[in-house]
């Protein structure tokens, strides 16, 4: 770090979850379930968020592979093109997740709050 930011410090919490040495679900995963779901797209999330399409699917892919149902479902190309959609899953899990970093952070307010209170932020 050459010098303090102009960006206030911040705490984020985030979870990864591993499931037969894959990460089945974190916070890119996610992001990118959100991007999806905005987009209608997995290659347009992908350029939203600033990943290859091919690094976004392979994403898809372990979390579809990792969950008993799928998160995202593919409509295959045609006269409009192809297309992508959370399911009722994918949008759950995300509610979840995006619930769990919520609830760590209101969790360790005091302690981050005395950490805060020694970092160079001038």
């Amino acid at each position: 770090m050459s010098g303090p930011s102009s960006k206030p410090a911040q705490l984020k919490p985030r979870f990864r979850i591993t499931l037969h040495g894959e990460i089945a679900l974190g916070p890119g995963k996610v992001d990118l379930l959100e991007a999806i779901g905005r987009t209608g797209s997995i290659s347009a999330a992908a350029r939203e968020i600033g990943l290859s399409y091919r690094r976004a699917w392979g994403m898809v892919d372990t979390m579809n592979q990792c969950f008993k149902k799928p998160l995202v479902e593919r409509s295959k190309g045609g006269a409009g093109g192809g297309g992508a959609a959370l399911t009722e899953l994918g949008h759950s899990v995300v509610e979840h997740y995006r619930a769990m970093e919520t609830k760590a952070l209101k969790t360790v307010q005091a302690d981050w709050k005395a950490l805060h209170k020694n970092l160079n932020t001038k």
